[in-house]
């Protein structure tokens, strides 16, 4: 059984060596525990965030904090898919952070897990305008969209965004909004039909709206 503060602990200190060792612990045992490891893995990017806004950390360090939880996701991924059924399996969606916003470490955590749920991800990247996303959807008729931002003024953006599908006629589209600065009350503004903090929300979400949409 894996000492979940530990990892989350090695993950806040950035120690990749114990973080990459504890998590091939995991897989090694048959990956049951993959989503307390996951869960692990996420208290420690909080302590990470925690110390960055403290100023004990600095840029370079969250993008070294983001490419090992990439690492982290890429070794459990096998074991993520907790249903084993496949209900994200051949479904495509699109991902993007959006436009005035250049963060894309969340993006890339939640890009990797649905993949690992069996969606085919079309990433748009960063700074991402509304008639980008209107015109990815339209090309691919894409039923499922996740709009990720860390700034503020995010929420902006994703209201833009979330207007702009529906004045395409795409208000079937489903909307589900990420990031540090998203809430229940930003998911009223923006329109959003959902809103998550966590990859693990993304993804579950995302899975049950394939399902609903048959997509």
């Amino acid at each position: 059984m894996i000492d979940c503060n530990a990892l989350a602990e090695a993950m806040g200190e950035l120690d990749e060596d114990a973080v990459v060792s504890i998590l091939n612990e995991v897989m090694d045992d048959g990956g049951a525990e993959a989503q307390d490891a996951m869960t692990a893995c996420q208290k420690g990017m909080d302590i990470v965030g925690s110390r960055f806004e403290e100023g004990e950390y600095f840029v370079g360090d969250l993008i070294y904090a983001g490419e090992l939880m990439t690492e982290a996701v890429g070794i459990l991924k096998d074991a993520l898919v907790t249903d084993g059924d496949g209900e994200g399996s051949k479904t495509k969606m699109i991902l993007c952070t959006v436009k005035d916003d250049l963060h894309d470490i969340g993006k890339n955590i939640v890009k990797a897990m649905l993949e690992a749920a069996g969606f085919e991800v079309i990433d748009l990247g960063i700074d991402v305008p509304p008639e980008m996303v209107v015109k990815a959807v339209a090309k691919d008729e894409i039923k499922i969209v996740a709009l990720s931002g860390v700034l503020t003024l995010a929420i902006d953006s994703m209201k833009n965004t979330i207007e702009a599908l529906k004045q395409a006629g795409m208000s079937d589209v489903k909307v589900i909004i990420g990031g540090a600065p998203v809430s229940q009350e930003a998911m009223d503004i923006t329109g959003a039909d959902e809103w998550a903090h966590s990859p693990q929300k993304t993804v579950n979400t995302c899975k049950a709206w394939a399902l609903e949409l048959g997509a």
